[in-house]
Formats: C-alpha cells, structure tokens, sequence
C-alpha cells in the first residue's frame, strides 16, 4: 500500500454487509486521517455508492457490483482490498480477478477458512477464527494497523 501510494496510486476496498462497513472505515482514514493531520490519500470504497451498486445489480447481476466498479476505476498499480469473513462472496472474488487482469495488486482479508479468496488475492490476511464477529473485530485491528502503517511511512512525525 505504501508503495503503490507513493507512485501515486490509489486504494480500493470493498465487502458485503459488515465487511462493506469496514471498506468504508479503511478508506475514510487514508481518505481523512488516521492518527493525525497530513494530506489526503487517494482511497475510496466501492460499497458506498448506492446507485451504482444498486443499477448494476439489477442490469448485470448483483456478482458484478464491485468487478464493474474496478474495470470502470481500477489501474495497474492500483491496490484492491477485498473483505470477505466466509472468502466465498462472489461478488468480492470477482472483483479480485478482474482487478488483477488490471495489473491492481490484490490484497484479501477474511477469516480462518479463505474459501475461492485463496487463490485470487496475491496477498490474503487470514483471521484464525470460523466465527463472523471475531473475523470482522480482527479485520478492524488489521486495516488499523495497516492504517497506521502508511500515516506513519509517508508522512513521519519529526
């Protein structure tokens, strides 16, 4: 992440439900700020656009909501953060396959099992538990640190 931002890339998270929570939380702090005041950092969730999740739901099936978004958005470069606590949700795996025919690096967070995920996201974070609530407490702690991490790497306090 710290790489593809500092070649002026950006990030793109995205999930279903909880997960879809979380996407939106990881890019609001690269967005806004994390720990303290710096410039922005390009990020955003693909979850969060009503109107477009909900049209190509309808028009192409609900599988293409976030792979759409990435073919429309995404860049070689570009890093694709998928969230799924299960790593089966079609809709996320689909998108990890059409960021990666982009040339987006691939990162996937779920949990203990990581289903169709383990073997489309380059990078998988694997929380080692079967049960949902536990998966999405360990997804917050690591896109906080992850977070964390890049405030801290591009923008070091004196």
């Amino acid at each position: 992440m710290v790489k593809a931002l500092r070649a002026g890339h950006k990030i793109v998270f995205f999930g279903n439900g909880g997960s879809a929570a979380d996407a939106q939380h990881l890019a609001a702090e690269l967005v806004g700020k994390y720990y303290y005041d710096r410039p922005a950092l390009p990020a955003l969730a693909l979850c969060v656009n009503t109107s477009c999740v909900t049209a190509i739901g309808n028009d192409y099936g609900y599988d293409q909501t976030f792979s759409r978004q990435i073919e429309a958005h995404g860049a070689s470069g570009d890093v694709a953060v998928g969230i799924s606590t299960s790593g089966n949700s079609a809709n996320v795996v689909a998108a990890l396959k059409a960021a990666r025919s982009k040339g987006m690096i691939t990162v996937g967070m779920t949990g203990e099992n990581p289903g169709r995920m383990a073997g489309t996201a380059e990078f998988l974070i694997a929380v080692p538990s079967r049960e949902t609530p536990r998966i999405q407490e360990g997804h917050t702690l690591v896109g906080h640190i992850l977070c964390e991490i890049v405030e801290k790497e591009l923008f070091p306090k004196a």
